[in-house]
């Protein structure tokens, strides 16, 4: 059985590292047929976009993919072809095996870390606004059950491969709802393995362990923003990009790739080093059972590497420096054998097994919220664009809302308050946010709050809005900095 895999090449030296893994693959007898791909600038000089509708359904098709490094055109509201990536496949995993190999300098003799990076939300949405002249608002989405399944996957890996401590970072002080969201669903999942230890932490925290000591810390669970940055963190711990693996996993494909960058100012010299996206595909071998020749290939490229084997960019000066191809062929020339210094690698009991593809849907799948909760409007805050000042209009949104079922609360600038009490150090534009909430002892319904930003609409610049509701009881949104 041969296993179809989309081959994306990539920018740069994307083509000479994708080159070099495929050699090293056929060398040990995968049985992979690839279907090349466009993406990056090939794809912008053939349909305008970086990561074309085409290339993802070759890869929704044939549910693997292969993929060097890419660019994105900087300017022009390109969006990123990695983000695209992962956000029209819904590869919601980001996993990072974060490991020291031999003779690749690194910081920390030993580290065996894994990153989890929660794929597909947070500011990745790319919802931003520019509310007035010069104010930006991007909007951070945090949904329970995108923090379930990536928790869930998480355990499930730590299952499997005999991890045992993991801790989920976050920076909830600040972000009650959105990382405290994300906290909760962890700890909800964790409840159903109970045999695995379960921490958090402060993601500033875990910024400053993790150049000290990274051997501390065995799973690391992160939102989509922390993960992108901590995940290159860990790597430069293990002795840079260019030798860590990644992938983007999803329930119907995955797609696993270089981390690192294109690196122009060596492309077509063919001195670039093929270790990370080698790694990156034996990820993919194993994902797909093949687990016999990814661990051939692992033992060699250990053996390859304690023999002194390295490319410009890392190793031993004292041994010679090899280019692309002589490093490919010491690594195919130990095919068979293992490493001495460090444990080989495990090749399992079979050397294929069926890739079971799951089935297509047939629509678009929604990932239904909490259910049966009791939902009730309980106010609604408006963003205005005005000159005058807080005092002002305060003033003048009293008036507006006599007579409904809302009084007016709180105005703040850029999250902190600034009436009924505020600091007069802080320094506004003129970007507001009034807080409307329900009169004591009234009910109202959402077309209620809509009439009253009707109302003030016929007098005011709207930016934007937002309902404010309660979930049984429970308040739905954070109060201001100071209030």
């Amino acid at each position: 059985m041969k296993y179809r895999v989309t081959l994306l090449k990539g920018d740069g030296i994307g083509p000479e590292v994708t080159g070099a893994t495929c050699r090293i693959l056929a060398a040990a007898g995968a049985p992979i047929e690839w279907e090349e791909a466009p993406a990056g600038g090939d794809a912008m000089e053939q349909f305008g976009v970086p990561m074309p509708e085409v290339t993802l359904q070759s890869i929704r098709k044939n549910r693997l993919g292969l993929k060097g490094p890419l660019m994105t055109p900087k300017g022009g509201g390109f969006r990123s072809a990695n983000v695209t990536l992962r956000q029209e496949l819904d590869l919601f995993v980001g996993l990072r095996p974060v490991k020291t190999l031999p003779n690749v300098p690194g910081a920390f003799p030993g580290l065996d870390l894994v990153l989890f990076r929660e794929n597909t939300e947070d500011l990745y949405a790319g919802i931003e606004h520019e509310v007035t002249p010069g104010t930006v608002v991007s909007l951070k989405t945090s949904t329970t059950k995108a923090g379930e399944r990536i928790s869930r996957w998480a355990f499930e890996y730590m299952r499997y491969r005999g991890r045992r401590t993991i801790h989920c970072c976050h920076k909830a002080p600040i972000n009650p709802l959105a990382d405290g969201a994300f906290l909760a669903a962890f700890r909800d999942v964790g409840h159903e393995y109970p045999f695995i230890e379960q921490l958090d932490i402060g993601v500033d925290t875990l910024s400053l362990l993790l150049p000290l000591d990274p051997t501390r810390f065995d799973v690391l669970l992160l939102q989509n923003l922390y993960g992108d940055i901590l995940s290159d963190l860990c790597a430069g711990l293990a002795g840079g990009l260019g030798v860590v693996p990644g992938a983007n996993i999803g329930s119907k494909a995955a797609v696993f790739e270089a981390v690192h960058g294109t690196a122009p100012d060596i492309a077509g010299k063919g001195i670039a080093n093929p270790t990370a996206l080698i790694l990156s595909g034996l990820m993919m071998l194993r994902h797909i059972g093949l687990t016999q020749q990814a661990a051939t290939i692992e033992n060699a490229l250990l053996s390859a590497l304690e023999d002194g084997a390295h490319t410009g960019d890392f190793g031993d000066r004292s041994k010679p420096t090899l280019d692309t191809a002589s490093y490919v062929k010491a690594i195919a020339s130990r095919l068979g054998k293992e490493p001495k210094t460090v444990k080989p690698a495990h090749a399992g009991s079979s050397s294929a097994v069926t890739f079971a593809r799951p089935p297509k849907p047939a629509a678009p799948i929604t990932m239904h919220t909490l259910t049966g909760l009791r939902k009730e409007v309980a106010g609604l805050d408006v963003y205005l664009d005005r000159r005058e000042g807080a005092a002002e209009t305060a003033a003048h949104l009293g008036k507006l809302c006599e007579g409904t079922p809302f009084r007016l609360t709180l105005i703040s600038c850029r999250g902190t308050q600034v009436w009924p009490r505020g600091s007069i150090y802080t320094e506004c534009v003129d970007y507001w946010r009034a807080r409307f909430e329900l009169r004591e002892g009234t009910t109202a319904r959402q077309q209620d709050a809509l009439a009253l930003l009707a109302r003030v609409a016929e007098h005011d610049t709207v930016s934007e809005y937002e309902l404010l509701r309660t979930f049984d009881g429970a308040r739905g949104w954070t109060l201001a900095q100071g209030q």
